[in-house]
């Protein structure tokens, strides 16, 4: 039986090898249950989620633009980022060390299906992702929102029925992701996209439906829950939408072959950062409070040089570049060649330094420095730069998450004016950085098949 039928209480005939349908499953009573509960949840998680947002906004301004101002300064000192990230990394450390669980995902291994957490750990995953957010490391909430999402679940369901079964407590922990990821992401459907593509839809079967029914519900209430809380703190909604971008056509065939080039430059950047990532965690893990910091610190100093080269604020590089996305789009003529090419590399570095020991997600610095990058190559003939944008930001999201159809939707919701027009290029771009990139993955060990015992005669 599967967990989600065991999850609804759904019971086979003894003996009976066969899974329930999905009309079975449907037509269960405990599973309208489970169903009411997702509803229930969804509201106070999305709610959660709406304000730990607003915190992370709030942090990141008061640090980086007001304190500097309460301290004497007329601005923010080139070196103002290094302190902070030497506490960030202290911070991230001591909570992944004393804290009960390891503070979140492990950002430098992608986002991916895990077990259910358990409620403990949530003040681990705050006090780290926050710190990480606010203090200016190159990581997005979107890894901590999905954790702290189904760690309220999982405390949520066990108040209201201590004796709720393993494969429930599962269910509701993953419809508390989807509550929390979708106040981010401003759309229910794109929070069920990546999730149903992150847990695999082979692992699901014909039942992966009505699984994921329960995450949809609570996203969908989370939804409403924060266009309302909108409404009452005048604190604004989470939309990714870029709203100010040049129009765009029709594709043409030099922009076709743009797509393949992008496509796999974005595969050779993006498995040079993820091994960099991969390699530097094994080193930090091994002395997380000494080397946490030290992670700080390139972080930092990569902020400074491009700060001290272009006159250009050190918040470009910093944070997780999901406001910052926007502007760099809108203003993208304003920027030279070399002060873009300058851009991507720093926080390139800064990103993958990040993505070894700090706890968040990968997923908007991925967007940004994708952008980034179509903006740079848009300085060569025949690559408009919306077009460019498109291709960078889906290709090299596809190669850092592994997740093609969900850097597709983004990409689309991202430049939402111009989305259908792009699609074409952007499928090309992602195509190609998908199977380029698995093509420079390490080959996975061969398996031997093991041969069963021959009797002796």
């Amino acid at each position: 039986m599967t967990e989600t039928a065991q999850a609804a209480g759904v019971d086979r005939p003894t003996g009976a090898s066969a899974p329930p349908t999905p009309s079975e499953l449907l037509r269960s009573r405990p599973y309208l249950v489970l169903l009411v509960v997702a509803a229930i949840l969804g509201a106070p998680i999305a709610a959660f989620a709406y304000f730990f947002l607003k915190l992370v906004a709030e942090a990141q301004q008061y640090v980086y633009e007001t304190l500097p101002g309460e301290l004497g300064f007329s601005h923010e000192p080139l070196w103002w980022p290094l302190p902070l990230l030497i506490l960030c990394g202290l911070i991230v450390a001591s909570t992944i060390r004393y804290l009960p669980g390891t503070a979140g995902h492990k950002p430098a291994e992608g986002l991916k299906a895990g077990g259910t957490p358990r409620a403990i750990e949530l003040p681990g995953v705050f006090v780290a992702s926050l710190a990480t957010l606010a203090l200016g490391a190159v990581l997005g909430p979107e890894a901590p929102l999905i954790v702290m999402g189904s760690c309220l679940g999982v405390l949520g369901i066990q108040l209201l029925k201590r004796d709720a079964p393993d494969s429930a407590v599962a269910l509701i922990g993953a419809a508390g992701s989807f509550a929390a990821i979708s106040t981010l992401l401003g759309n229910p459907l794109v929070a069920a996209f990546l999730m149903l593509e992150i847990a695999g839809a082979a692992q699901g079967g014909p039942l992966l439906t009505p699984t994921l029914v329960p995450g949809v519900l609570a996203a969908g209430v989370g939804t409403l829950i924060f266009v309302g809380l909108d409404s009452w703190t005048g604190f604004g909604t989470f939309s990714l939408a870029i709203p100010d971008i040049p129009p765009f056509h029709s594709p043409t065939g030099v922009e076709f072959l743009w797509a393949i080039v992008i496509g796999v430059l974005a595969a050779l950047l993006g498995t040079l950062i993820r091994r960099a990532a991969l390699r530097l965690q094994d080193l930090v893990e091994r002395q997380a409070i000494l080397l946490t910091p030290a992670m700080g610190i390139v972080v930092a100093l990569a902020a400074i040089v491009y700060a001290a080269a272009t006159d250009r604020g050190s918040s470009e590089v910093l944070f997780s570049g999901q406001s910052a996305l926007p502007s760099l789009v809108e203003t993208a003529a304003s920027y030279g060649a070399g002060t873009i090419i300058l851009l991507v590399i720093c926080k390139t570095v800064a990103y993958a330094f990040s993505l070894s020991s700090f706890r968040g997600g990968p997923i908007f610095p991925a967007l940004f420095i994708g952008a980034a990058g179509g903006i740079a190559l848009s300085h060569l003939p025949g690559l408009p730069m919306i077009a460019g944008v498109a291709m960078g930001i889906g290709a090299l999201t596809t190669v850092m998450l592994g997740l093609p159809l969900t850097a597709m939707v983004l990409t689309t919701v991202l430049l939402v004016a111009d989305g259908l027009a792009l699609v074409p290029l952007v499928i090309v771009a992602v195509i190609v950085a998908y199977v380029c990139s698995a093509r420079l993955a390490p080959a996975a060990p061969e398996r031997t098949a093991e041969r069963p015992a021959q009797s002796e005669d």
